[in-house]
């Protein structure tokens, strides 16, 4: 099971619905939005790990938009371009602002799917060395503590210890009262 949430955006709704229901079938959790404008609302109010997106669409807001949004809303979300062969220009520049990577029309669904599982990877590898790092902190924190309690408790016995030696070294008493006074501390 994928567990990456994958906002489709695309104003065309036969791509938008090819797009989602293979993504679904896949296992992705999916949103859709028809337009820039409505994804970059989604975007405000939802995390998603994965924006696929168109990068023409008209509407005021077109993939780029999408993707500063989706950037600016959580840096962590991952974006792909969805592109014309006429705009691989465009994509390009995309990518120098934080996409992912980008598709060429007509979508290649399994090269679609290889790209996701990357990013799920990836993702699943940033998780496990934050995860590890978090372990690792915990560790040094409690051992920490530990050497801390150990050298407290080492210097409270070498002070015992001296005032045994003290108790015993002290021929003024009989050997019985230095015995029971050293058992004492």
């Amino acid at each position: 099971m994928n567990d990456l949430k994958v906002l489709i955006v695309d104003d065309d709704p036969i791509t938008l619905n090819l797009l989602e229901k293979r993504l679904s079938k896949e296992g992705y959790r999916t949103e859709l939005a028809a337009d820039g404008v409505e994804a970059v609302n989604r975007l405000a109010r939802n995390y998603f790990d994965v924006v696929l997106t168109d990068l023409m669409m008209p509407g005021g807001v077109d993939g780029i938009g999408v993707l500063e949004a989706a950037k600016e809303a959580n840096f962590k979300t991952e974006v792909i371009l969805i592109t014309a062969h006429g705009s691989i220009d465009n994509a390009i520049e995309a990518m120098k602002k934080g996409a992912a990577d980008y598709l060429q029309k007509p979508i290649n669904m399994e090269e679609l799917l290889i790209r996701l599982q990357k990013i799920q990877n990836f993702k699943s590898l940033l998780k496990n060395a934050s995860d590890l790092r978090e372990a690792m902190q915990v560790t040094e924190q409690t051992s920490s503590e530990t050497i801390q309690n150990l050298e407290i408790m080492v210097s409270e016995l070498q002070n015992r210890l001296e005032q045994m030696r003290s108790i015993l070294g002290n021929h003024d008493l009989t050997a019985e009262d230095r015995i029971e006074k050293a058992l004492a501390c």
